[in-house]
């Protein structure tokens, strides 16, 4: 699976790891995140990550 960065802040979602702390389970692709998952770290949208 890719990972793919936040452009303003550059965290780095891992499907591998998922996002536990939003209940997002490890192996969950990108493409599978909630419409409004937002960045962990800055609240920006699925919008702004790129592809890493």
């Amino acid at each position: 699976m890719e990972r793919w960065i936040c452009t303003i802040c550059q965290y780095v979602y891992d499907p591998a790891l998922g996002d536990p702390d939003r209940g997002i389970a490890p192996g969950t692709s990108f493409e599978a995140l909630p419409d409004d998952w937002c960045c962990p770290l800055c609240g920006a949208g699925k919008d702004v990550f790129e592809m890493e």
